[in-house]
């Protein structure tokens, strides 16, 4: 059974830190980029980050994310990281993974959450006094 679950989120004071997890079984996990994406209340879901496959592992992120937030892939657990560093309010939302068989021709479209076809359940993430 393909599977991706999210992991690692919580409740956390603004300045501080998480790492959320995504798992991926049943499948070949490192063939595929794997993008996060949060969802904040009442808005759209919008692309964090992204790490491209084994073949190159090329890393994206979003503009309010770079410098703070850091993506990683451990392919021995079949897992990928997400480190996020000097949380905000506006960091407060549901947090997605999801894999994408896209290759780099489709790099500069990363956020795009149409060309990711496999998405786990969400970890929620909190950033509050």
């Amino acid at each position: 059974q393909e599977q991706m679950v999210e992991s690692g989120g919580g409740l956390v004071q603004p300045g501080g830190s998480l790492r959320l997890s995504c798992a991926g079984s049943g499948f070949r996990f490192d063939d595929y980029s794997i993008g996060w994406f949060r969802q904040a209340p009442g808005k759209e879901r919008e692309g964090v980050a992204c790490i491209s496959s084994s073949l190159d592992e090329k890393t994206f992120y979003s503009d309010s994310e770079k410098g703070r937030f850091t993506i990683s892939r451990d392919m021995d657990k079949n897992t990928v990281y997400l480190q996020m560093n000097n949380l905000t309010f506006e960091d407060t939302g549901v947090y997605y993974c999801a894999t994408g068989a896209f290759n780099g021709h489709f790099y500069s479209m990363w956020s795009r959450r149409d060309l990711y076809d496999r998405w786990g359940q969400g970890t929620q993430v909190t950033v509050s006094s």
